[in-house]
């Protein structure tokens, strides 16, 4: 292409749904009935996670709901998407309706079939056989037409390894005794071990109902709302438009899990005005696009990973968005200094005449979601209070109590004028006023606090959550503009009642084609998962990667994000997150604790996600990169480049939460937690500015350097702090009884076992992390744990660990009955050491150095430090 020319708004639109939610646009009965389906899709969905489901839903219909969710998939694929580049787009061509129709039917062979599958205990027989492999040819072109060939070409190749893994064209070291055709099919598409596993259950059961909460939200209008919040309250800013652009993905980003209809939603308004204001086309795509696609690491969505991480490290999902929560917020506010310093750097100018201060602006922000997060927690008391009043119709009293919420928030929202998105081409951009403007979309919030009550409060599972939140906005969406026009005195209030019909039929519309992606994912990744489970392939990594990586552990993390980074070039985040997770977490675990590194699960399924939604900046194929370059006009690689860089703040948070798990919230009290915010938050700030060459003038390259030693002092100060006293000391193994019975309850331990590998017999060390147990003498707390060894030649020898218990399950990969013993080879027990955070003084001392020096040398750049200047 000669140049690099801005789409227009139809061409951004046609993008979005080529990546999103189909290219094709059928017209007449075909259309409508593409709309039908898809409203059903909604439809069935709502009633699978609402109370009154189990009521109104035959029994059978849930029991496969997983299946009714593939074939769903599978068709409107086959309407919305077309097959190949010179496929018609207003019309689906007679294949389409063979594999549509073919591929759904063959989705619910489960359901037509359940009584003679459940008869032969779960085991394909030639019939299930054969009707499984045209199933998943089936389920391929549906995955390869939405998805692209990648996902395809990876599940065929482990598909090739499931059958042909015991021949010669496979290296020694991977082979496998290889399935019979019965026994593969049997595992991928008849059990729920393959295609209709955990991956494609959470699609079914969680992610559908938020998705399409996202979509309510966006028909609502509060998509506009948020937007035009951030651009009132940050606009008149130096660099105004580029830190409304991340404030305003970040709110998107609660409701959306796709980076790239974020990019275009928000970056449509947001690229314009960072243009005019001096960002080249490049760097303000790169804005957006890092803005963007940090949205899918934040909670409570985090693009369907966060429900995932539920079901796979087994811990509930409030638990997932406290573990992922400090990263995401750092992570924005660096990627709101990055485009401060940007905006510093070359001398930007405001748009429009107002003068407010920048801390002013920074409190008011931070005072609004520190209210609404108060708002949230503080709703539990009035209904703690009506609950106890009339415990019998509490409910009743709730919901009219939430009406009358709401019609005063609409009431007061009648009062100002419809938001209408401005255009960002105009010659005179008018910011808009937070205090004209923050009235008419308040009841926006209504159902994302009964969302977080729900998840944070109540402690709900995501899916009822979800339902009750999105029954709220089925609410909103029919009563809004017939409130608004009753409250105004307009005539005839109720004909806008049709309109909101059809928003809300429009909106479950667009959140089951959004669905379509996300569905053919999970479920093609779902051959993958399979084949791990079916062949033990997971093992073979696990030795294949210990070998590359010499069994160092930086070495291994490195490898892996370069995996997940090439992987995600062809997936979509969440298939390549499922991929990844399934071969390598247990890896990384593995060789933490032969390490000595007790690496938390939770943080190593993080460390995979994020590393996996860094794919959509990460040129050649970031597909967030070029749609960011279709609406600035720039080029792609360039914005992708660009992107990549103001996005290595992503890149290093996940390691530093893998050896520093307080960044997590793990074993951290309410006080510490808010430590570990402003130190790390400082920290982010700190490691942005060495990254970018600018803290409060133009860094000398020794500056630099320091800056990130601060940064990295702050992220890790144990690393430090061992180095003058270590944090552990050593027990002869021998001395284990009198050790555990000196130690105080909750003490923890590390024990260091050594002996020969179940598999292989090859001889290893593993570290395993206990926790001292109640028990009248060390014995009997020994006892607790399971364990029982024999000195023998000066080695306390270990018996296998007693069965059921804790340390039974970490130490099941060593051959207790091998000729060669697994014994006890250390204790470490925690040192009374120095509190780490002391490394802080000398790296703050150093930082006031680095800020006394550059303020003495900064001279002329006091006028590009002021706020406020007209452009």
């Amino acid at each position: 292409m000669a140049e690099n020319r801005a789409l227009n708004e139809q061409e951004l639109q046609e993008l979005v749904q080529a990546s999103d939610s189909g290219a094709r646009s059928p017209r007449g009965w075909v259309g409508l009935m593409v709309a039908v389906v898809a409203l059903s899709w909604s439809i069935f969905q709502v009633l699978l996670a609402s109370p009154i489901g189990p009521y109104v839903l035959p029994g059978d219909l849930i029991n496969n709901a997983r299946q009714i969710h593939l074939a769903y998939a599978i068709f409107l694929s086959a309407m919305a998407y077309p097959l190949f580049k010179s496929s018609p787009k207003d019309h689906v061509p007679w294949y389409d309706w063979i594999l549509a129709v073919g591929g759904a039917l063959l989705s619910m062979y489960g359901y037509f079939f359940y009584q003679k599958i459940v008869d032969n205990g779960g085991l394909a027989d030639m019939q299930d056989a054969y009707i499984s492999v045209l199933g998943i040819i089936f389920l391929f072109i549906a995955a390869y037409r939405t998805l692209g060939p990648i996902m395809v070409l990876l599940a065929i190749v482990f598909l090739c390894y499931v059958f042909f893994g015991s021949s010669e064209f496979f290296p020694e070291q991977i082979r496998w005794a290889g399935a019979s055709l019965r026994k593969a099919m049997s595992h991928m598409w008849i059990t729920s071990e393959g295609v209709f596993g955990i991956a494609l259950g959470v699609s079914t059961k969680f992610v559908f109902l938020f998705v399409l909460f996202g979509a309510l939200l966006e028909k609502a209008g509060a998509g506009n709302y948020f937007i035009q919040m951030a651009f009132g309250a940050l606009g008149h800013l130096r660099g105004g438009p580029a830190k409304a652009a991340v404030v305003g993905s970040a709110a998107t980003g609660l409701i959306s899990g796709s980076s790239i209809a974020n990019v275009v939603t928000t970056g449509t308004f947001t690229i314009p005005l960072m243009k005019r204001v001096g960002f080249s086309a490049e760097k303000a795509g790169s804005v957006e696009v890092a803005s963007s696609v940090n949205g899918q690491i934040m909670p409570p969505v985090m693009g369907a990973a966060a429900f995932l991480m539920v079901e796979y490290v087994g811990i509930s999902y409030l638990e997932v968005i406290k573990h992922a929560f400090i990263p995401a917020i750092i992570s924005y506010i660096a990627l709101f200094y990055i485009v401060h310093l940007e905006a510093v750097k070359n001398r930007m100018p405001t748009i429009g005449d107002r003068v407010v201060s920048v801390w002013r602006t920074a409190f008011g922000m931070f005072a609004f979601f520190a209210g609404f997060a108060a708002l949230c927690y503080a709703t539990q008391f009035p209904v703690r209070l009506i609950t106890s009043m009339v415990p019998e119709g509490a409910a009743w009293v709730l919901a009219l109590l939430v009406v009358v919420v709401y019609l005063g928030l609409v009431w007061v929202a009648a009062k100002a004028p419809d938001l209408e998105p401005d255009d960002p081409n105009s010659e005179i951009v008018k910011l808009p006023e937070i205090k004209d403007i923050y009235k008419a979309g308040l009841y926006y919030l209504l159902p994302i606090v009964v969302l977080v009550y729900f998840l944070m409060i109540e402690r709900k599972s995501p899916g009822l959550s979800a339902f009750w939140a999105s029954f709220l906005l089925f609410f909103i969406l029919l009563t809004q503009k017939p409130l608004k026009a009753m409250f105004r005195g307009e005539s005839a209030p109720m004909s806008r009642f049709r309109e909101g019909v059809l928003d809300l039929i429009g909106g479950m519309i667009d959140g089951a084609r959004n669905m379509i992606g996300i569905g053919l994912a999970t479920a093609t990744a779902g051959i993958i998962v399979g084949t791990v489970s079916l062949t033990g392939i997971g093992q073979v990594m696990a030795d294949f990667v210990e070998f590359l990586s010499g069994g160092n552990l930086i070495l291994m993390l490195i490898f892996v994000a370069i995996l997940s980074l090439i992987l995600g070039m062809g997936l979509p985040t969440t298939a390549n997150y499922i991929v990844v997770s399934s071969l390598m977490v247990g890896v990384v675990v593995h060789l933490g604790a032969q390490s000595g590194l007790v690496v938390p699960l939770i943080a190593v399924h993080l460390f995979v996600f994020y590393f996996g939604i860094m794919a959509d900046v990460t040129p050649p194929v970031g597909l967030a990169s070029f749609a960011a370059a279709a609406v600035s006009g720039g080029d792609a690689i360039k914005t992708g480049f660009t992107a990549f860089f103001y996005s290595l703040r992503t890149v290093a948070l996940p390691f530093v939460f893998i050896f520093n798990t307080d960044l997590l919230l793990i074993d951290v009290t309410w006080y510490q937690a808010i430590f570990v915010f402003i130190v790390a938050t400082i920290g982010i700030l700190v490691f942005t500015a060495g990254t970018m060459g600018w803290f409060i003038t133009r860094s000398k390259i020794w500056e630099t350097v320091a800056l990130l030693l601060i940064a990295f002092t702050l992220f890790r100060p144990g690393y430090f702090m061992n180095m003058i006293e270590p944090p552990y000391n050593e027990v002869p193994p021998a001395n284990i009884t009198q050790r555990l019975d000196k130690a105080p309850v909750g003490r923890e331990l590390r024990l260091v076992f050594s002996g020969p590998d179940y598999t292989t017999g090859d001889p290893k060390d593993m570290t395993v992390l206990v926790k001292v147990p109640e028990g009248a003498t060390g014995q009997d707390r020994l006892d607790k744990l399971g364990l029982s060894f024999t000195e023998t030649d000066g080695k306390m020898v270990a018996d296998e660990p007693m069965f059921g218990t804790e340390l039974q399950t970490k130490l099941q990969g060593f051959d207790f009955y091998g000729d060669n013993p697994v014994t006890l080879s250390n204790v470490k027990v925690p040192n009374d050491q120095l509190p780490k955070e002391l490394m802080f003084i000398p790296a703050f001392a150093l930082l006031a150095l680095i800020a006394f020096l550059q303020n003495r040398r900064k001279e002329d750049d006091d006028a590009a430090f002021a706020e406020g200047e007209p452009a």
